[in-house]
């Protein structure tokens, strides 16, 4: 274990360390930590590492915000020292069963590559930086194209969630898989399903 008392200290360590998890609290001092959360998801080199976000606020918009930005779990003050080692097997088992079940696993379609084994995504020879989320929810679209999938069933099958505010950080990263990937002439697109979810398709 290292640890951090400061978000720049956070950032840097994280740089340097490569852990594979980040327990991190909101309230530090200098950044806080969803800054920190926000900038580890938008850099290629630490975009691939789980965040649980731990944190005296419990209010709902709290904890919409930190899964918008990426994190993989969420605990509220007080809690039970048990609890998070807990959640922090629970998030470390999943990402591993992911890895494992899907090593030797590709899937193309049009210009997009994802390896799964590796948690890269390809948009034609370019490696597209993607957090495990991102990767998840393509993955799970792109596998299924033509099917429609709802925001509850993407929270509950990739967060592990089931909270209806919370269909939001669906949204938000819906969001950002189009920024970074959706580009004309692709041959497939992540299309929104008005009052029920998204669906990938295919070109013709």
């Amino acid at each position: 274990v290292v640890t951090a008392t400061t978000g720049e200290d956070a950032l840097a360590v994280c740089q340097r360390e490569r852990p594979a998890m980040v327990l991190l609290d909101i309230m530090l001092p200098g950044i806080d930590g969803m800054e920190v959360c926000r900038r580890l998801k938008g850099q290629s080199t630490t975009a691939d590492i789980p965040i649980i976000m731990l944190t005296a606020k419990g209010d709902e918009v709290d904890k919409i915000l930190g899964l918008e930005l990426g994190a993989d779990d969420y605990i509220t003050k007080p809690f039970s020292p048990r609890e998070v080692v807990a959640r922090i097997k629970a998030v470390l088992r999943r990402i591993h069963e992911l890895t494992e079940s899907s090593k030797g696993s590709h899937l193309v379609a049009g210009n997009l590559d994802i390896d799964m084994s590796a948690f890269i995504v390809k948009l034609g020879d370019e490696v597209i930086p993607c957090t495990p989320k991102e990767i998840e929810i393509l993955w799970t679209l792109a596998g299924n194209p033509g099917m429609v999938f709802s925001r509850e069933h993407l929270l509950q099958s990739i967060w592990g969630y089931d909270f209806l505010g919370d269909t939001r950080a669906v949204d938000s990263h819906i969001k950002r898989i189009r920024a970074k990937l959706c580009k004309e002439g692709n041959g497939w697109d992540i299309k929104t399903v008005w009052g029920v979810g998204y669906r990938f398709e295919q070109g013709k």
